[in-house]
């Protein structure tokens, strides 16, 4: 992507995110898949639309929904299926669907975003996973990028398969040891490309990727 920090990143790690982006079904694959959903760990469902920015996100937990477009940051807001139009609360749940969206997003399509704008990528040797699995080691960090750019990111991409299978989230880049890692397993082709839903405890459920989706916002 456009802003990806080539100049300060590895060169074997640039070489290993290709494999990943190939493995995962390509970029081409990627753009085309405009429409996608899912259910983040039983407490947001989103669906995207990836061309125009345009996303719906309901809360599973508490009575709202909203649809916005993160672009813009123009939207509606729903709380027990009426309209709220009071500014305040509009522009404050505009902005946290936006968070939400970031994060959630994240964690359902990181593998194709290790050449994203504000990136660095490097190469950290050889390493196994927690099951064990021989893998290449990549970090990375942002630069004015995302609602967190001082996280860190180590992610582990297997030897045979080229796909990511475990993340290590670092609260700051100059911390030491992780906060948490996660498994990334379960990939399962939806239209051409890979996603993984498996995260551990947790799994993202009911992922689908279809025009069909386009209904919600037409």
């Amino acid at each position: 992507m456009a802003g990806f920090n080539a100049a300060d990143s590895d060169l074997e790690a640039i070489a290993i995110a290709d494999k990943t982006m190939m493995a995962m079904g390509g970029r081409s694959a990627y753009e085309n898949a405009r429409y996608l959903s899912w259910n983040f760990f039983g407490s947001r469902k989103h669906v995207w639309d990836k061309h125009t920015g345009q996303v719906y996100i309901k809360s599973l937990r508490d009575d709202y929904e909203i649809y916005m477009n993160i672009n813009d940051m123009k939207g509606s807001l729903l709380m027990g299926g009426k309209e709220i139009s009071q500014q305040d609360s509009l522009v404050k749940y505009l902005q946290k669907g936006k968070e939400m969206w970031i994060n959630d997003s994240y964690w359902l399509v990181m593998p194709y975003k290790l050449k994203d704008s504000g990136v660095t990528l490097k190469y950290l040797g050889e390493g196994k996973t927690a099951e064990g699995a021989a893998a290449d080691k990549l970090e990375l960090t942002f630069a004015k990028v995302g609602v967190t750019p001082q996280n860190k990111y180590h992610v582990y991409v297997d030897k045979k398969s080229n796909l990511i299978t475990q993340w290590d989230f670092f609260t700051a880049a100059t911390d030491s040891d992780p906060r948490f890692s996660t498994p990334w397993d379960g990939y399962k082709d939806y239209g051409g490309i890979l996603l993984s839903g498996g995260r551990g405890k947790n799994s993202l459920t009911e992922i689908t990727v279809s025009d069909g989706l386009k209904a919600y916002f037409d």
